[in-house]
């Protein structure tokens, strides 16, 4: 089970998460204030008491990708180590339910960070 508040772009992010493996969702827009209300309007939000699905926050052939930056339940965060850095990234695909871990070594010797 997924249970969280936060704006819709977190929204989607997790819908897209959730669609490649399988789970569902439900979401309502939490409006804070009347700018927002009024910021949804303009976007075409016309029934703000709308009940949102996984469908329609994340439909067709969704691919997900997450990198850790900090330490986490799912992905470790980045660590660096003299001029090398590793990262943890999870790759999933909702048409197939594939999912890839990968772990990704990084050279500073070879590549400056300010070129990332």
């Amino acid at each position: 089970m997924y249970l969280g508040s936060g704006g819709a772009p977190e929204g989607v992010l997790a819908a897209a998460a959730l669609q490649c493996i399988g789970g569902q969702m439900q979401g309502k827009l939490l409006f804070r204030n009347d700018d927002e209300r009024g910021r949804a309007s303009k976007m075409g939000i016309e029934d703000f008491d709308r009940v949102y699905d996984l469908n329609d926050l994340a439909s067709g052939d969704v691919i997900f990708a997450a990198t850790g930056v900090t330490d986490g339940g799912l992905l470790r965060g980045v660590s660096r180590s003299g001029d090398h850095a590793e990262t943890q990234t999870i790759i999933m695909r909702s048409m197939t339910g594939t999912v890839r871990e990968i772990t990704t070594r990084h050279d500073f010797s070879r590549k400056s960070i300010d070129d990332v």
